[in-house]
């Protein structure tokens, strides 16, 4: 059974939601307060978190940018804000998604699921246990080492969160060809692109901006006009 935390004030939500989940094999670990909630989270060591943003104490803005530093896992925003600014918001403090309570439950569940495997496969030794070193991807001074999911560049770290780790990843394994953002989106969050969706430029933003690319004239992760983005392999050299 894979076990999260929900940091939710309304204890009357937290537990409709838990007991849906749980009847879904998800044990739900419940927090009412985001002033407690790290101390909770660090404590369970839970596969996901799921977080609503109004929150007593910490907002849960806030409370995703403050665990970030300390926690890699999948972090989901499940809140009745309707807002682009505040989906956007979410992604640059590093969340994995963001889900309306509006959302119905079966699709809420697949959802959680979706971070849940791809979190699960990440972390599984017995999945890595057969790679070696030279499973990394090397592009001049940038090294992606698929195992420890560590990137390095001039031989420094880059803290990255893992839906960056991923989408680095799925660029660099196509690199020198264009990706489009349905495709992106496809690939890392098995959903279609709408058309307004902006969560896949961000993440290029933010993943520019931690890799030294220029954020005006970007040379290493492309931007190709009404086509998509471009991991550029010979960028790196510099």
């Amino acid at each position: 059974m894979n076990k999260i935390v929900y940091v939710e004030d309304d204890p009357e939500v937290g537990a409709l939601i838990a007991a849906y989940l749980g009847k879904h094999d998800i044990d739900v670990v419940l927090e009412t307060r985001g002033d407690r909630a790290e101390e909770t989270i660090l404590r369970e060591n839970p596969e996901l978190v799921l977080l609503d943003i109004m929150l007593p104490g910490k907002d849960g803005m806030t409370l995703c940018r403050d665990l970030r530093g300390q926690w890699q896992g999948p972090i989901v925003l499940l809140t009745s804000l309707d807002s682009d600014m505040n989906h956007i918001l979410s992604l640059e403090m590093g969340a994995s998604d963001y889900i309306l309570k509006t959302t119905p439950p079966a699709v809420l569940l697949a959802r959680l699921r979706l971070h849940l495997r791809q979190s699960t496969v990440t972390a599984r030794p017995a999945a890595t246990a057969s790679l070696t070193p030279h499973n990394a991807l090397r592009f001049g001074t940038l090294s992606i080492d698929p195992v420890n999911r560590q990137v390095l560049l001039a031989n420094e770290p880059v803290a990255l969160s893992t839906a960056d780790f991923d989408l680095l990843w799925e660029l660099a394994t196509h690199a020198g060809q264009i990706m489009d953002r349905d495709a992106l989106l496809k690939n890392l969050r098995g959903v279609s692109y709408d058309g307004l969706d902006r969560s896949v430029d961000v993440a290029i933003s933010r993943l520019r901006k931690k890799l030294l690319d220029s954020a005006t004239e970007p040379y290493r992760i492309k931007t190709v006009r009404n086509k998509g983005y471009l991991f550029a392999p010979h960028a790196w050299d510099n």
